[in-house]
């Protein structure tokens, strides 16, 4: 790997679990709420890993007004939280990397377009808060492909952007991991490989690479006692 890193930051929702079926869900039956009823997979697709304001502007091809987004926010984030427990289980692969990161003292962050709410809940439902030393939710910034998310964990980790590593599925997440200027492995839980295209590497599943080939150093440092 060209990227010399000192931190991961975390994608959550399709990275860290496979939660599309709950959003899919949640978001049908706040846009029904509306009468907006053409809803697909296609659309949802295309609008993953954005917050529900970019979700709302794609849809209805104009900005919301404030009182929409409060209220489908209300609706469809306390729906999300409501089913999550029980529902929602870590990918393959996962919890070696969150372990062996945080076993070789390697910063990690949650960065998502989700509610802070929602990463909380998520996060301690699958019993891995330990791991992470800060959890950021972009739900009130520009949403990704707006870097904005991602800069703000690598500076709250205190880690400059090109030594980041963004771990990401949706189109929108590995643009925005680009504009930052960090690396970018991405996971074809949500998207197809040509869909991807900007990633620095993409593979279909954690399971299928560890961390060490990210973090060569680190590995030689441990064959050599350092």
């Amino acid at each position: 790997m060209s990227c010399k890193l000192k931190a991961v930051l975390w994608d959550m929702d399709g990275v860290l679990a496979n939660t599309a079926e709950l959003h899919f869900l949640t978001w049908k039956n706040a846009l029904d709420g509306i009468g907006y009823y053409q809803w697909t997979n296609e659309k949802f697709i295309a609008t993953f890993g954005m917050n529900n304001q970019g979700i709302l502007e794609a849809l209805l091809g104009e900005p919301p007004s404030p009182e929409l987004v409060a209220s489908i926010t209300e609706q469809k984030e306390g729906e999300y939280r409501r089913l999550l427990p029980g529902n929602v289980s870590l990918l393959p692969g996962v919890l070696n990397w969150l372990s062996w990161l945080h076993e070789h003292h390697i910063p990690q962050a949650v960065a998502s377009s989700a509610p802070q709410a929602n990463i909380e809940t998520f996060v301690d439902e699958l019993q891995i808060r330990a791991y992470f030393d800060t959890l950021v939710s972009g739900f009130d910034m520009p949403g990704k492909p707006d870097p904005g998310v991602y800069l703000l964990a690598a500076s709250r980790l205190q880690v400059a952007p090109k030594y980041c590593l963004v771990i990401e599925d949706a189109i929108a997440g590995v643009e925005g991991a680009w504009r930052a200027g960090m690396c970018c492995l991405a996971v074809t839980t949500t998207n197809p490989r040509s869909a991807l295209w900007r990633a620095t590497q993409v593979v279909d599943s954690l399971e299928l690479i560890p961390p060490e080939e990210w973090f060569p150093e680190y590995l030689e440092q441990e064959k050599t006692g350092g």
